[in-house]
């Protein structure tokens, strides 16, 4: 049997301004065109009724054309209370290794974003590796780890 990963799906209510955001801070790229989801065959396959969802993929950056992609959607029909606390039940964050961890997240702040915690660094003895990360939330309030692994002691890592 072969498996390939395909996309992840984030539901928002205001499509445009999320996809900016992912293109501006985490350079994500259009995968046109837009799309629109309805019909029978959606109904049942969602099993909803009289559903119209408009829909947008990104491709992920590192990736080349054809990778996996992240899937917006915004419904005709959204349920508005999120599930989105880090340690809650389902998925609890999509994550993105950068180059520069406090540009990134600064970014994410100028764009709508917002602190989930604080950024750290954290020595890994088991993998002689020093990680910076912080956990962030997109403009919707899904949990993003913005991160990068470096080799070697914490207190040889430039803070």
């Amino acid at each position: 049997m072969a498996i390939l990963y395909a996309h992840t799906c984030i539901n928002t209510l205001n499509l445009k301004k999320l996809c900016d955001f992912y293109e501006k801070v985490f350079e994500l790229t259009y995968v046109g065109p837009s799309r629109e989801l309805q019909g029978q065959w959606f109904d049942k396959v969602t099993g909803l009724n009289d559903v119209h969802v408009d829909c947008i993929h990104m491709t992920l950056p590192g990736f080349p054309k054809g990778g996996p992609t992240i899937e917006f959607f915004t419904w005709g029909n959204t349920e508005e209370k999120p599930n989105n606390n880090i340690n809650s039940i389902g998925l609890a964050h999509i994550a993105f290794n950068v180059d520069d961890v406090e540009k990134t997240y600064k970014m994410l702040v100028e764009k709508g974003g917002s602190a989930c915690g604080e950024m750290v660094k954290n020595y890994n003895s088991a993998k002689d590796m020093t990680i910076t990360i912080i956990y962030a939330k997109d403009p919707d309030g899904n949990i993003i780890e913005i991160s990068k692994w470096e080799k070697g002691d914490w207190e040889k890592v430039v803070l």
